[in-house]
C-alpha cells in the first residue's frame, strides 16, 4: 500500500511539474515563515545537503526568493513568492484530489477516522518534528 501511494503521489505531482520535496518546502514557507536552509531542512526532513538542490530548483522558477539574512550574512532566508503561494494552492489541489483517490473505498467517517489514527501515530514517533496537518 505504502508503495502504491508514493507511487501515485509521486506521479501525480510530476504531471505538474513538481516533487514531493518542492511541496514540503513551499508547505513550510507557507505554514510557518521564512527560514534560513537549515531552518527548512529540519522542518521538512530534507537533508541539508538535499536542501541547496531544491532551493535551487525552487528559486529557477520563481517560487521562493533568497535574501542575505540581516543578523547574519553568510546565511539566507528563504520566503515563499507570490508565484510560489499560486503553485502551491495548486499542488494542494493536486494532491486532495490523489487522496480522494487512494482513499475512494473508504467512507467519509471512515476516512477521518483513517486520518486522525495515522496523525496520532505520527505524533507518538516524531514528537520533536512540527509536522504539516495531513489533509482530508
Amino acid at each position: 500500500m505504502t508503495a502504491h501511494s508514493d507511487r501515485l503521489i509521486n506521479e501525480g505531482l510530476a504531471q505538474v511539474d513538481a516533487r514531493k520535496w518542492h511541496y514540503a518546502v513551499l508547505a513550510s514557507l507557507q505554514e510557518h515563515g521564512p527560514g534560513s536552509q537549515a531552518t527548512l531542512s529540519r522542518r521538512t526532513g530534507i537533508y541539508r545537503s538535499d536542501m541547496v538542490g531544491v532551493l535551487n530548483e525552487l528559486a529557477e522558477r520563481g517560487l521562493v526568493g533568497r535574501a542575505p539574512d540581516p543578523d547574519d550574512r553568510r546565511r539566507n532566508v528563504i520566503t515563499i513568492t507570490a508565484q510560489g503561494r499560486r503553485h502551491l494552492r495548486r499542488l494542494d489541489k493536486v494532491l486532495d484530489d490523489l487522496h480522494d483517490e487512494l482513499l475512494a473505498p473508504l467512507t467519509p467517517a471512515e476516512r477521518d477516522q483513517f486520518v486522525d489514527l495515522l496523525t496520532r501515530l505520527l505524533d507518538h514517533h516524531t514528537p520533536q518534528t512540527p509536522h504539516p496537518p495531513i489533509s482530508r
